[in-house]
């Protein structure tokens, strides 16, 4: 289904209505301040698989990252960083960036990488904000499945065509981006770009 949700302003019921799905074991796609994400509940191992087999991709191979409401939830989900890091983080987010950090035990093994590592978003979107805040926990995160049509990762009625009868609800926060973010490694004590994005680096590095 889709679903029309306010980007300034959501609506309570609505975003009710999608952590209701999230915690039903549902598939989403949503926006972020860069590109549409799919995404589920990130203690819902099946949601999980769901979503591997829409991108057709190996579990064990994907590089899914999680999408936090803030800050306080980094002790929860990441090892401890030291000072520096967390000043970055602080500056940074919320923002465009994705940050590898050194995954806690609390991380699904299947959203952790070879290395014990874990993408952390905590995107400027208030739609993606409003959905993790209610849901209490954070929200598993990937990109779209791509095949060289932008105009369907950028309009969520294109995206409801595309992907309507395999997730359960896209939301129409609007037309999204067309940058992915910004990927920045803190795993090594001095951060590192892997990825450049939407997110403006140069300061920050």
């Amino acid at each position: 289904m889709l679903l029309h949700i306010h980007p300034d302003n959501p609506q309570p019921r609505n975003i009710h209505l999608v952590v209701e799905c999230l915690r039903k074991g549902g598939v989403i796609i949503y926006p972020t301040d860069t590109i549409y994400g799919i995404g589920c509940n990130i203690f819902n191992a099946e949601a999980i698989a769901r979503i591997a087999r829409i991108k057709k991709i190996d579990p064990k191979k994907a590089q899914f990252s999680i999408i936090c409401c803030d800050l306080s939830h980094l002790s929860d989900y990441a090892k401890s960083v030291d000072t520096p890091i967390f000043r970055l983080l602080k500056a940074a987010l919320p923002g465009p960036y994705t940050f590898i950090l050194e995954a806690s035990k609390q991380v699904p093994r299947q959203l952790k990488a070879k290395k014990d590592t874990v993408g952390i978003r905590i995107p400027d979107n208030k739609i993606c904000h409003d959905i993790v805040k209610e849901l209490s926990h954070p929200l598993m995160s990937a990109s779209l499945p791509m095949d060289g049509d932008i105009e369907y990762f950028t309009d969520p009625e294109l995206m409801e065509e595309k992907f309507g009868k395999v997730v359960d609800i896209v939301i129409d926060g609007g037309i999204g981006h067309i940058l992915s973010s910004t990927v920045i490694d803190c795993t090594g004590g001095a951060p590192v770009l892997l990825r450049e994005g939407a997110g403006e680096w140069e300061h920050l590095i």
